[in-house]
């Protein structure tokens, strides 16, 4: 903190400061913007794609990102609102949300397959869980196609009940990945009880990769502890072609950033498909 905000934090005892009052305001209209967009269904998701980091390139999946809309019609990006209501009813409706989009989307789209990010704390939520079976109930062979991203932190807030959770849920064809892989405390043993299919490095450490031999070191070292585990490893924020050629050469599987394409409320399979055909 320098010593303007320190200025702006102090105040007299048993009063707010001006910049503790400003994040509260903040976090109230960010909540009260997600409750909203729920409550009148202003939901959609952003699709990135994840290519393969070797020749010929193809789309792996996509990534589905939930985005909610203001009142004035603009898409708002989950980091805008997710952290200040991870932890609340509206964070588990969202999830909801994503889960149920995302299955729509495979179900017109047979030949994608797509990562949908969850919290740890909407695996025992009831109505997510009714999401999940209504569409399997539908079509059994959908869970095959979907990918579901945890992240570290979220993992182990409840170790036992993800572990427990993957175990149900993978029988079915459903694939885990670990989101955030490298960012906090995550311990490898916890790969052998996790049993993750994949696991997606966290982009501070590639940003910049091919340039920075510490965050060399660490992918390399990130990449041989999942392969230990038979993971497939995919690298995200990729935005530049040397990182993404050091990324490839140290033996990571997919790599997904804005170098590739950015999110897009537009599904870019559809998009991909009306250019083929006018091509």
């Amino acid at each position: 903190m320098n010593r303007r905000t320190r200025k702006l934090a102090d105040a007299p005892e048993g009063s707010d400061s001006p910049l503790t009052a400003a994040v509260s305001s903040r976090d109230r209209s960010a909540v009260q913007m997600a409750t909203e967009a729920v409550r009148h269904r202003q939901c959609l998701l952003a699709y990135q794609p994840v290519l393969q980091a070797r020749a010929p390139h193809d789309v792996a999946f996509y990534e589905g990102f939930i985005r909610v809309l203001d009142e004035t019609g603009r898409v708002i990006p989950a980091r805008d609102f997710m952290p200040r209501v991870e932890e609340t009813e509206i964070g588990r409706e969202l999830d909801c949300i994503a889960l149920d989009i995302g299955l729509r989307a495979l179900t017109r789209a047979p030949g994608i397959r797509l990562s949908i990010n969850m919290s740890a704390r909407s695996i025992g939520y009831p109505r997510w869980l009714q999401v999940l079976e209504r569409y399997l109930k539908q079509d059994p062979k959908l869970g095959e196609r979907l990918i579901l991203e945890i992240t570290e932190r979220s993992a182990m807030l409840v170790p036992e009940l993800v572990i427990e959770f993957m175990d149900r849920l993978q029988p079915r064809g459903i694939a885990f990945a670990l989101d955030d892989y490298g960012s906090s405390s995550f311990s490898f043993r916890h790969f052998r009880d996790f049993l993750f299919d994949a696991a997606k490095i966290d982009g501070q450490f590639v940003q910049g990769v091919s340039g920075d031999p510490d965050n060399q070191s660490l992918i390399r070292a990130l990449v041989a502890v999942a392969r230990e585990f038979d993971i497939l490893v995919t690298a995200e924020s990729v935005e530049d072609p040397q990182d993404a050629e050091f990324l490839a050469a140290s033996g990571v599987d997919c790599l997904q950033g804005y170098l590739f394409g950015a999110p897009s409320i537009h599904a870019p399979w559809i998009q991909n498909k009306q250019e083929s055909a006018s091509a």
